[in-house]
């Protein structure tokens, strides 16, 4: 008789365990739960990328002062570059940068220094000049 009162009891506290579980669970999976949910994550997400922001933009104040202390932007007007500092505007070994027309053949492919010359056909993408 005891043994059967002690399953019993086992058995019945197991069910009210289960039951309460898979109540909170349905709750959890209501909309108003799912975009409370939703809500929360998303403010959470917000101050985390407020976070981000402010440590970028001061890393960024910190750099830009960094740069004006080596290029001398921060000393008096008229002050000389540091040698360091210096360097050539355009560098002469470096070819001209490749621009093209409009279209992609590769006779339309110019570089700065053939502007001048024509060095291929030019091909007009307009529909109504067919016609």
């Amino acid at each position: 008789m005891f043994r059967r009162t002690f399953w019993f009891t086992a058995g019945a506290a197991a069910g009210v365990w289960a039951t309460t579980k898979v109540n909170r669970k349905l709750k959890q999976l209501t909309p108003e739960s799912l975009a409370a949910q939703a809500a929360d994550k998303a403010i959470d997400a917000g101050h985390r990328l407020k976070d981000i922001a402010v440590d970028i933009r001061a890393q960024m104040l910190q750099r830009e002062a960094e740069l004006g202390e080596v290029l001398g932007l921060n000393a008096a007007p008229g002050g000389e570059l540091p040698a360091a500092g210096r360097r050539a505007a355009i560098e002469p070994d470096r070819p001209a940068p490749i621009t093209y027309l409009h279209s992609r053949t590769k006779d339309s492919y110019r570089t700065n220094k053939d502007t001048t010359e024509a060095s291929g056909p030019e091909t007009s993408y307009n529909r109504n000049e067919d016609h």
